[in-house]
């Protein structure tokens, strides 16, 4: 007999926003003295404290302004916002699952908006 999982909901996250999460949660925890943070949990902390750059506001303001150009869809924007992509070649990579290419100018319209967060 095999059991799947359903999954029931999906949200994108910027990781200055699960940064603010894992915060929360962190600090619940560190109330009860008895319990440790799981090895997942203290990884995913250092993880988010390590690689965070911008301020939830700001992130979140650099998705919505990503999600204005034509070729960059929810889920790209998340991933361009979490990278901050200083050059083609780092935004190619965000882009190389994708079915199509960027051209230059579309790549620089994009680098363009990520400079003004960055």
């Amino acid at each position: 007999m095999t059991i799947f999982k359903e999954i029931v909901d999906e949200e994108f996250l910027t990781v200055s926003e699960t940064k603010e999460l894992l915060a929360d949660i962190e600090a619940e925890r560190a109330l009860d003295e008895d319990r440790e943070l799981p090895y997942e949990l203290a990884r995913a902390i250092e993880h988010v404290n390590r690689f965070t750059t911008l301020e939830p506001e700001e992130a979140q303001s650099l998705v919505d302004d990503l999600r204005e150009l034509e070729k960059v869809d929810e889920a790209t924007a998340y991933k361009i916002a979490n990278l901050i992509p200083r050059n083609r070649d780092e935004l190619r990579s965000v882009y190389a699952q994708q079915r199509y290419s960027l051209s230059g100018d579309e790549l620089d319209e994009i680098l363009n908006v990520v400079a003004q967060y960055a």
